[in-house]
């Protein structure tokens, strides 16, 4: 399951930067594409404004073929105040060019791409391929809601996958 997750959140993460590539954030010292995955990032009291927070929200698993189909729901946080220099007043044209940004990676071809595991990657290696796939239903947009000055949206996309014999 985690090489799905860990699939699907890079390659939503590519194509979020090339639809938008100065949608950015600075975490940890070094900056990158304004998306990161909860469970991934040390706890923290910070929510990153004009960024997408991935959460893994419910598993199940369908064991009824020799390769388990896992479907994951995976909820997408994001919310923006709007900019300084138009005094937070152009926050609802933001939340629509983030709602336009998500909604167009993930209906982006293919809706599948190669599983890959990337425990090992890293320093120069890459992920291997598992042989298998991971493939995404249509999101779907939750009304935005206001929070002060704030403006959320949440959308949610199930995720599917087939697990592998010894993968986590």
């Amino acid at each position: 399951m985690q090489n799905a997750k860990d699939t699907f959140y890079t390659t939503l993460q590519a194509r979020l930067a090339a639809i938008n590539p100065s949608r950015t954030l600075v975490l940890r010292g070094l900056v990158r594409p304004a998306m990161l995955v909860d469970e991934n990032e040390l706890p923290t009291a910070w929510i990153p404004m004009d960024a997408f927070r991935l959460q893994w929200t419910k598993l199940h698993v369908t064991s009824a073929s020799p390769l388990p189909l896992v479907e994951m729901e995976c909820t997408i946080q994001y919310a923006t105040d709007g900019s300084s220099g138009n005094g937070g007043m152009d926050r609802g044209r933001l939340l629509a060019a983030m709602d336009a940004e998500l909604a167009s990676a993930l209906a982006a071809e293919p809706h599948t791409v190669a599983k890959l595991n990337y425990a090992a990657a890293g320093a120069g290696v890459a992920p291997i391929a598992t042989g298998t796939n991971v493939f995404w239903a249509d999101p779907v947009f939750g009304a935005a809601s206001a929070v002060g000055e704030r403006l959320e949206r949440t959308a949610t996309v199930q995720v599917f996958a087939n697990q592998e014999a010894g993968e986590l």
